[in-house]
């Protein structure tokens, strides 16, 4: 059988997951959460649209990151198009990072995971206060 395709709500964009779609294919934001969330992807996000452009040195520091993972991190992103690297050809050489207009387009994902935090972290922690069944490992 076929992979189902995503359903949506015609006119509405909202996603309606259908009893025999296959969860992995049906999920539309699975790539986006790959993408976007993974780990040291929001923090480097965050600080470039809050600050500006940044040299790695300044990223490192105001993030908390090794060298390696920082390199590592930003190399994807360049490669996805969320970070933007310039090269200036100066003795000692300077690099410096920015935020693309499409890594700027998340701001409203992210105000929106904001507001929701705000909105339902308490309750979270309700429940995780007073769940009594077995702790994953």
């Amino acid at each position: 059988m076929p992979d189902a395709a995503p359903t949506t709500k015609p006119g509405t964009g909202t996603w309606c997951p259908q009893p025999d779609d296959d969860p992995a294919a049906a999920c539309p934001i699975s790539p986006v959460v790959d993408l976007v969330f993974s780990r040291w992807t929001t923090p480097i996000l965050w600080v470039l649209q809050a600050h500006g452009t940044q040299r790695f040195v300044e990223l490192e520091r105001r993030i908390g990151v090794t060298p390696k993972v920082l390199t590592q991190r930003l190399r994807q992103l360049e490669r996805d198009g969320l970070v933007q690297r310039r090269i200036y050809a100066e003795v000692p050489p300077r690099v410096e990072y920015a935020i693309t207009e499409l890594g700027s387009s998340l701001q409203s994902v992210f105000a929106a995971l904001g507001d929701w935090g705000d909105t339902h972290m308490a309750d979270v922690e309700h429940s995780r206060a007073t769940y009594t069944g077995p702790l994953p490992r």
